[in-house]
């Protein structure tokens, strides 16, 4: 028995396989896509301290990373049986298989993200909460980009594993590039040569998206960019001109920038600082000096909110910004007015730049 090299040529023009590759594409794009979100989602929510979060992710996880996809993919398409108001959509072979690789694949995609989650330095949220943003604001601008850098490569893999595992979605009749080769070779007993052409459709799609990766990959690393911007003669102007000398004036009746009052803090039953006073006038320039381990950094980080106060008062401008509310509470509860955090800044020991962003993009976002 000879391989038919002419037969199996043919078949990389066929129409039905093209058809199929098109409907392979479309399937393992939109369940990377869909599980990228939802393992994202499940990724915050087991890492979160409160139970309400965390056991439902932990459970979610636990159980669809030991249910094979098989088993998954016929119950979810024989789901209308027991709820017939599912019927419309899961009767399609499509949106069947989408749903249960889906619900599949963010589990396993949820820990590549806890995995990128976890790499990202503390002093990356502590940057972003300096700078006045939000949790929100600090999981879109700062911890996500950063993460899914981390988490690229393997979430790569994982979208070539989906594309391949798009093959046992046949068992509920989706048209698929194994269900055309199985239905050709059925008739042909052309087992090799059709195989062959399957595989080079399988092969095509992981190429092609390897491809379109690694320039992905190019363009998020900042530091590979190559742009060149003309030199603005006036803001050059601006900067080396020289600016006149203007006294500082310090008004005795206005409120004190920066005033705080019997700052206490401990950690583990060992004080770190007692009864820490401080008040700055505008204008001044103030000095912490002492050894090593007195508590500098800590007092530094209780005024900008970074560590929480065990006792006290911060006001910014004669305003609260920071204390402990007593009222009602057996254990006092931690008040920040988040509007001052937007005119304090913050340069820390190791500066905490965003490296997913360049120079530029770092001043921008201050």
């Amino acid at each position: 028995m000879t391989f038919n090299w002419n037969y199996m040529l043919s078949l990389l023009s066929d129409v039905d396989f093209w058809q199929a590759t098109w409907t392979v594409i479309k399937l393992s794009l939109l369940t990377w896509a869909f599980s990228i979100v939802l393992g994202f989602i499940l990724a915050l929510a087991k890492q979160s301290p409160r139970k309400l979060f965390n056991a439902p992710a932990r459970l979610y996880i636990w159980l669809f990373r030991s249910m094979p996809l098989l088993v998954l993919l016929i119950f979810v398409y024989n789901m209308p049986q027991a709820l017939p108001s599912f019927a419309p959509v899961l009767n399609d072979p499509f949106w069947a298989g989408l749903l249960a690789m889906v619900l599949s694949e963010a589990a396993y995609i949820a820990e590549i993200h806890r995995g990128g989650l976890l790499s990202i330095p503390k002093g990356q949220s502590e940057a972003a909460r300096a700078l006045g943003l939000r949790y929100a604001g600090t999981q879109w601008r700062v911890v996500i980009p950063q993460a899914l850098r981390v988490a690229l490569p393997a979430l790569a893999n994982e979208y070539i594993a989906i594309v391949k595992l798009s093959s046992l979605v046949s068992v509920i009749s989706l048209t698929e590039i194994l269900m055309v080769g199985q239905r050709l070779y059925s008739q042909n007993f052309l087992v090799m040569e059709t195989m062959a052409a399957v595989a080079f459709y399988y092969i095509l799609i992981v190429t092609v998206f390897d491809f379109l990766l690694k320039r992905l990959e190019t363009w998020l690393d900042v530091t590979q960019r190559k742009t060149t911007r003309p030199v603005d003669e006036e803001m050059q102007q601006l900067a080396t001109a020289r600016r006149p000398a203007m006294a500082r004036s310090v008004s005795v009746a206005q409120e004190p920038a920066l005033q705080a009052s019997k700052l206490h803090k401990a950690y583990n039953n060992v004080e770190v600082l007692g009864a820490v006073s401080l008040q700055i006038q505008p204008g001044e320039v103030v000095s912490v000096i002492g050894p090593s381990g007195s508590g500098k950094t800590t007092l530094i980080r209780l005024l900008n909110g970074l560590e929480q106060i065990d006792n006290g008062e911060i006001k910014i401008n004669g305003q609260p910004f920071i204390h402990l509310d007593r009222q009602g509470q057996q254990k006092p509860r931690f008040m920040e007015n988040s509007e001052h955090r937007q005119n304090i800044g913050m340069v820390f020991q190791s500066f905490n730049l965003f490296p997913h962003l360049t120079v530029l993009g770092n001043l921008l976002l201050a």
